[in-house]
């Protein structure tokens, strides 16, 4: 019987393992060694399921938002702790500005709200 990945996932719950022998479906030859799993593979399944629904939207955070049900932040939280697990370098932060414009594409504030917060920011 085959075991589907996320039995193996449920196992091991999170602890490191190492792949010692790997079969190729279509021919049988099998390798044996110590093979180190990827990145993505070692993350749980729902965080599985988080980036392979985030590459579905195409890295849109608003699809993301109504596909799950949550908010922007929920999400960015959710992306950065993701990143974190796979030791991706930390993004740089955005300005004040940047967050500003940011909420405004988003339609969390109106435009007269964003000039202004950004003419505060000028002075």
């Amino acid at each position: 019987m085959q075991q589907t990945w996320q039995s193996l996932m449920e196992l091991t719950r999170g602890r490191a393992l190492v792949v010692e022998r790997v079969r190729l479906a279509e021919t049988g030859v099998a390798v044996e060694g110590a093979f180190e799993l990827p990145a993505l593979a070692r993350l749980g399944a729902e965080d599985q399921v988080f980036v392979a629904a985030f590459v579905g939207c195409h890295g849109s955070i608003k699809e993301m938002e109504r596909l799950f049900g949550i908010s922007y932040p929920t999400v960015k939280n959710r992306l950065k702790a993701i990143g974190r697990q796979l030791n991706l370098v930390e993004p740089v932060e955005r300005s004040p500005r940047e967050e500003i414009l940011e909420r405004l594409e988003r339609g969390e504030i109106a435009a007269a709200a964003a000039l202004e917060q950004l003419e505060r920011l000028s002075s």
